[in-house]
């Protein structure tokens, strides 16, 4: 595999006449036709293509990372496939490579996988995303990346991120003091609720033992885009960009955060609870991964991190957007107050602690 990787910021070069073209015939995919559906013009620029050719179907992507990390991306892929979860392989070009290489840019093909996208309104489909990941991290602890490649370890500690962001709020509070604006008038109605889950979220991340947290192979984008419903009733994950050798209760919380606030699921602790009860059907959670995973749904992330934009821009931005995206905001402030109270207490009964 070439170690070195230069893009591109040529949006022509994507076309999908020039990738039909110069990339294609590398698959061995000459007669066939090709639809771009995702395009990012960005530093990192990306691109997904669906090709079909003689009614297969396939997922041609522009990476936008070196080889050593495809080679990372692709041993994450084999050890999932290897181990029966439904992911995607990468197909050989003719050259028998797992990638091929255009204008210093590589692409990679794939099965594309038909289905329903996971509907988070369906509760079958979220018990059962739940199991999926489960058997991911399960078998991901005994992950061994294939040799050469740049492994992504992520395992940051928590309680360095939250305490620092819980101070950030009480600057921006002083901030509004000062404003005193429309959004500054809204960002201290609900600071001394918000400022009390952070505290729970920092109070949680503090008496973490790390040692004992769950590590893992983690996939780093289990939302709902990157999980299908297959028509024969099958699980499937796609879209290994972002996985990485990382806490489990990363992986979770950030999957679980994704569904519990939105307006339907609203920090529904039932659903909390039963979601949590069959992931720990595959991988049994320790007190430490539920310490993590209550600091990472506690802290009030949306609320800390609109107020920074603001008040970080606040001669520059668009002031009533700002107030627009807080006023929506804080609509589930005490849904999620009273989720991070109940949550709280289910762990301190569940282990006899107090946080």
């Amino acid at each position: 595999m070439p170690k070195n990787f230069v893009s591109t910021n040529d949006p022509n070069l994507l076309s999908e006449k020039n990738v039909k073209k110069y990339v294609l015939p590398k698959y061995n995919l000459n007669n066939c036709t090709i639809e771009q559906v995702k395009f990012k013009d960005t530093a990192k620029q990306r691109a997904v293509y669906k090709v079909t050719s003689d009614e297969q179907c396939f997922c041609l992507k522009k990476i936008y990372y070196p080889a050593t990390t495809l080679l990372f991306v692709y041993s994450t892929i084999e050890w999932w496939h290897r181990h029966g979860i439904n992911v995607p392989k990468l197909l050989p070009s003719k050259d028998k490579c797992r990638f091929v290489t255009y204008k210093n840019m590589i692409f990679i093909l794939t099965p594309w996988v038909h289905g329903e996208k996971c509907d988070y309104n369906n509760p079958v489909h979220l018990y059962k995303i739940a199991v999926t990941l489960g058997e991911m991290h399960k078998c991901g602890k005994k992950f061994i990346p294939i040799e050469g490649s740049k492994v992504n370890y992520k395992c940051d500690k928590i309680d360095i991120s939250t305490y620092k962001h819980l101070k950030n709020l009480a600057t921006y509070s002083n901030y509004a003091f000062e404003y005193k604006d429309e959004f500054s008038k809204v960002y201290l109605k609900y600071y001394e609720k918000m400022k009390e889950i952070a505290n729970i979220s920092t109070s949680a991340a503090m008496s973490i033992e790390y040692e004992n947290l769950t590590k893992t192979l983690c996939h780093g984008d289990y939302v709902n885009k990157n999980i299908i419903f297959t028509p024969d009733g099958k699980t499937w994950a796609i879209d290994f960009d972002k996985s990485s050798v990382d806490y489990a209760m990363h992986d979770v919380g950030y999957a679980l955060r994704r569904i519990l606030r939105r307006d339907s699921t609203n920090w529904d602790m039932d659903l909390l609870l039963k979601w949590l009860y069959v992931y720990n059907e595959n991988i049994k959670m320790t007190v430490d991964d539920y310490k993590y995973l209550l600091s990472y749904l506690a802290f009030p992330q949306k609320y800390w991190k609109i107020s920074r934009d603001y008040y970080n821009y606040i001669e520059k931005c668009n002031k009533q957007a700002f107030l627009t995206l807080l006023c929506k905001t804080v609509r589930t402030c005490d849904a999620h107050y009273n989720f991070v109270i109940s949550f709280k207490k289910y762990i301190e009964d569940k282990f006899n602690i107090t946080l």
